[in-house]
């Protein structure tokens, strides 16, 4: 098992496939794009297959696939079939922007994917293309309806809030999560990649999504169970809501000490911790099974107690060195 030294166990990868996207959102990319990494050098799907096969017997039996936008990277159903083949690994999830999901939902349920995390942020087109910069609403919404259809368990619509751009409609998105079988889930903006104090100025702690909650006469339960896969959400229903709705934040009230997962970036870095610089290539270790086990307990063994990212909110120094890449070049 892969077991840190604050004890914690990690039996969860997330496996960005490409750092591209067909989107420009504010949160994760600069309106111009960044200088992105030719495909030669992605990992290829053999080289994630045998590093994912290390994994499951470490430990690892849950993964999700990540970007940039995963369904920009050509074929991904092959991937996500022989990922689903290995043994161990017994839960594969996809977040999306959600553009290219509706055509493709029903070949990704088919190879392996079970469940699906939809970026969402705000349900009015033209704030919609405003906040991704281009992005058509109305493709999104077919995605969500098709991932009923196709039976993805469960659906969760991931909401960055940002103040001054869709504050105002947490109580749209909460009334959602009582309408339909949904976990909306309410995250905060996070300083990954950010090398100056803007971000500052979007960011809204989630206590927010709480009070409008008790101004609306809501009295949502706090969930401990029951939402499959909810990593490091903390989960509420409203009484008689078909759905539930989750908070996120990273910032105000980390979740450090639960964290399970490691992440493997599209040019082949295993991850410790998002905020963080470190990062172990797993490219000299292809081909030999105990180095890349090695690797594997290298990155745990690097991993700190805490991200910090509240210090970065607060002006305080920080312990490491935060890292300079954006989110879309993680797989965050």
């Amino acid at each position: 098992m892969l077991i840190d030294k604050f004890q914690r166990v990690h039996d969860y990868l997330r496996i960005s496939v490409t750092d591209r996207c067909n989107l420009r959102c504010r949160y994760c990319m600069p309106e111009e794009g960044l200088p992105f990494l030719e495909p030669s050098h992605y990992l290829s799907f053999d080289e994630i297959t045998e590093v994912v096969t290390v994994a499951a017997k470490l430990g690892v039996r849950r993964l999700r696939i990540t970007g940039g936008e995963p369904l920009v990277r050509p074929n991904l159903e092959t991937l996500i079939g022989r990922l689903s083949a290995i043994p161990g690994i017994d839960d594969i999830a996809l977040t999306t922007n959600g553009i290219y999901l509706a055509q493709r939902a029903q070949a990704l349920k088919a190879a392996g994917i079970t469940r699906v995390n939809i970026s969402l942020d705000s349900l009015q087109p033209e704030r919609f293309a405003q906040i991704t910069r281009g992005g058509d609403l109305f493709r999104v919404l077919d995605a969500v309806e098709k991932s009923y259809e196709v039976g993805f368990d469960p659906v969760k619509l991931n909401v960055v809030l940002m103040k001054g751009f869709n504050d105002d409609e947490i109580d749209d998105f909460l009334r959602l999560s009582i309408e339909r079988h949904v976990t909306v889930r309410f995250i905060e903006y996070m300083p990954i990649g950010h090398e100056g104090e803007d971000w500052k100025a979007s960011y809204l702690p989630l206590e927010t999504v709480l009070e409008r909650c008790r101004l609306l006469g809501f009295e949502p339960l706090k969930l401990t169970q029951g939402i499959k896969g909810n990593g490091p959400a903390e989960n509420y229903q409203i009484p008689g809501a078909k759905g539930a709705f989750g908070l996120i934040h990273p910032v105000s009230d980390h979740f450090c000490q639960s964290c399970n997962r490691l992440r493997l970036t599209a040019d082949g870095n295993l991850k410790p911790c998002l905020y963080w610089e470190d990062e172990f290539n797993v490219k000299q270790a292809l081909g030999d099974e105990e180095k890349l086990t090695q690797l594997f307990l290298r990155a745990l063994d690097a991993k700190p107690e805490t991200h910090e990212m509240a210090k970065a909110l607060q002006g305080e120094e920080k312990s490491h060195n935060p890292t300079l890449r954006r989110m879309s070049q993680i797989g965050g």
